[in-house]
């Protein structure tokens, strides 16, 4: 394993360390971990290929989402929104696929992503994203909505 793994791995220990000392109680814990793994799979699976600060972005779309009360209260509630049919929130979820991640780094990094954006998130560079679509596709909704960023290869609307 490389100087940079090795970093990656502690990181991940540390920050998961601190998520389940948040909270008292092994159940608590548990969920929390539940809740930054959600993430972070959201994250893998839709902003992988992204720099780090797409794949924030596309972090924080998910807890705006939590805070909305349009949407579930957690984020394995919003990953999850929909079941595992069509139509789904995240196309990754119900796409009859495996969602075990297959890179190995930009798993790790989707957890130290995830696990920061539960302890210690940066600032929103979403500006409140609800929604964001890749730039590849056309808008997929019917009704308008307020567009509040471009990030990579995603746009992001409210």
């Amino acid at each position: 394993m490389t100087i940079l793994g090795q970093s990656l791995r502690l990181a991940i220990v540390v920050l998961t360390g601190l998520i389940a000392c948040a909270v008292p109680g092994e159940s608590s814990a548990h969920t929390l971990k539940q809740e930054r793994n959600c993430l972070a799979l959201s994250i893998y699976w839709e902003a992988r290929g992204e720099s780090r600060i797409g794949m924030i972005a596309v972090g924080w779309t998910v807890l705006n989402r939590v805070q909305n009360e349009q949407f579930p209260s957690t984020p394995c509630g919003v990953v999850h929104q929909g079941g595992e049919q069509a139509p789904c929130q995240f196309s990754w979820w119900c796409d009859g696929r495996s969602d075990r991640p297959r890179d190995r780094d930009s798993w790790r990094t989707a957890l130290l992503i995830a696990a920061r954006l539960l302890v210690d998130p940066p600032s929103d560079p979403t500006g409140g994203a609800l929604f964001y679509h890749s730039t590849t596709v056309k808008v997929p909704w019917r009704r308008k909505r307020v567009r509040t960023a471009r990030i990579g290869a995603h746009v992001f609307y409210r």
